[in-house]
């Protein structure tokens, strides 16, 4: 069997389900070694016992600023380095921005920018001592195109889309690549908080792709040689006419 990252180590946040659990089991499987990054330590550690010791579970709270804070600390504790780190944990809000509670507002838009701001420039250090890196940015089709019933998480990737290309610049003359995908509706928890009617429709008409094609296309930009970086791949449902 090919293992393609045999040797590397990866950091997943967001990794007891959905895209970052299907990206963890995509890497180990390529041969890596996978920190997997989650505020819920009863699933974090379902998961990693059954995807054996190459996988090692991290319990962080994100939200909370001061677990945040150690991020990189408790990384590199755990492991000696980190060839890769995939930012993915973030929340959705969808909806009439007339209906949003004002407390899950902060909350989204602290996980899904403030968060990956603070967990990149955490771990950056440490991949410029080395001279190399991956950093893989869960975004979305959302920050491609303004959602009408996404009035706080479509701006929210919008802001994450423009930092990953800032970054990009910035890292590459330390020899770290930076990219992001960008999903249309993945079968996650996410999608729970999904207008039901817009839910029902996109089960119906087969608008909904599964976790596994998103890992598959990380998989994909990881493997590149070191010198081509995938910006940014769009990832979407087949019938979506965009």
């Amino acid at each position: 069997m090919p293992r393609p990252l045999k040797d590397k180590i990866a950091a997943v946040t967001g990794a007891a389900s959905g895209i970052g659990l299907a990206t963890a089991q995509a890497l180990l499987y390529a041969g890596a070694k996978v920190v997997l990054i989650d505020k819920n330590e009863r699933a974090l550690n379902a998961v990693c016992d059954g995807l054996g010791e190459a996988a090692i579970p991290l319990v962080l709270d994100l939200l909370d600023t001061a677990q945040c804070k150690r991020l990189a600390d408790e990384l590199l504790a755990a492991v000696p380095h980190v060839d890769i780190f995939h930012a993915n944990a973030g929340i959705y809000i969808g909806g009439d921005l007339v209906d949003a509670e004002l407390d899950n507002i902060d909350r989204m838009l602290q996980l899904n920018i403030n968060v990956v701001i603070k967990n990149v420039r955490s771990i950056i250090p440490h991949m410029i001592e080395r001279k190399t890196g991956d950093i893989i940015v869960t975004s979305s089709l959302a920050g491609h195109s303004a959602v009408a019933w996404e009035p706080v998480y479509s701006p929210s990737k919008w802001a994450t889309h423009s930092f990953v290309q800032i970054m990009r610049r910035q890292l590459l003359p330390h020899g770290i690549r930076v990219g992001s995908v960008s999903p249309g509706p993945v079968s996650s928890a996410l999608l729970a908080d999904w207008p039901e009617e817009n839910l029902r429709k996109a089960k119906e008409n087969g608008s909904i792709i599964e976790p596994a094609a998103i890992a598959d296309a990380i998989l994909y930009m990881l493997t590149r040689p070191r010198n081509v970086t995938i910006r940014d791949m769009v990832i979407i449902p087949s019938s979506f006419d965009l």
